[in-house]
């Protein structure tokens, strides 16, 4: 066979499985933050919006209900090192596929956690920023922000027991939130 054929082949394989590589770690990169989000909800709301409290509505990627009240959760993809405080106006990530900078999210995350705590006054209501696990804060990182790890330490799910009488006690709460939103896609 010619070389020359063959150098092209074994180049296609070798870029057919760094593709294949690639998107299976995308992929658990997801997986782990949405896995972690499963593990610690009792119930959850996704892509929906919620009044704000001014006549209009506010996004909510997640909203879950856990063993501690109410979580709004802002899901953010950047990897690497990340450079980040709850002053700086923009916040930069730096990874794998380079440079890129931000505005600071935590002001529309708290924006979102006070319409919901417009709904549900009587339930504590935290909100959080996550990034994936492979985000680096060596250089500090803001107090609400987590990585899915953080999630499942502090919100693992309680047993069987706990968990009966936790959601009979937060039902009322939750469906005053159901009744309150919609779904943002419609």
């Amino acid at each position: 066979m010619d070389p020359a054929v063959i150098g092209g082949v074994a180049f296609a394989a070798t870029v057919l499985v760094g593709l294949l590589l690639f998107f299976w770690w995308k992929r658990r990169n997801r997986s782990s933050i949405s896995d972690a989000l499963s593990a610690i909800s009792i119930k959850r709301l996704e892509d929906v919006l919620v009044p704000n409290g001014m006549g209009g509505e506010i996004h909510l990627e997640h909203l879950l209900l856990t063993k501690r009240g109410i979580l709004v959760i802002n899901i953010k993809r950047y990897e690497g090192i990340i450079f980040a405080s709850d002053r700086m106006d923009q916040w930069t990530a730096i990874g794998s596929s380079g440079r890129s900078t931000f505005h600071n999210p935590l002001a529309n995350l708290y924006d979102r956690v006070a319409a919901v705590r417009e709904l549900v006054r009587d339930v504590e209501v935290a909100g959080f920023l996550v990034f994936p696990s492979q985000a680096d804060f060596s250089k500090g990182r803001p107090a609400d922000v987590r990585l899915p790890e953080d999630l499942l330490n502090d919100y693992a799910m309680p047993d069987k027991t706990d968990l009966r009488s936790l959601t009979e006690a937060f039902e009322p709460q939750w469906e005053r939130i159901r009744e309150a939103v919609r779904p943002a896609s419609a």
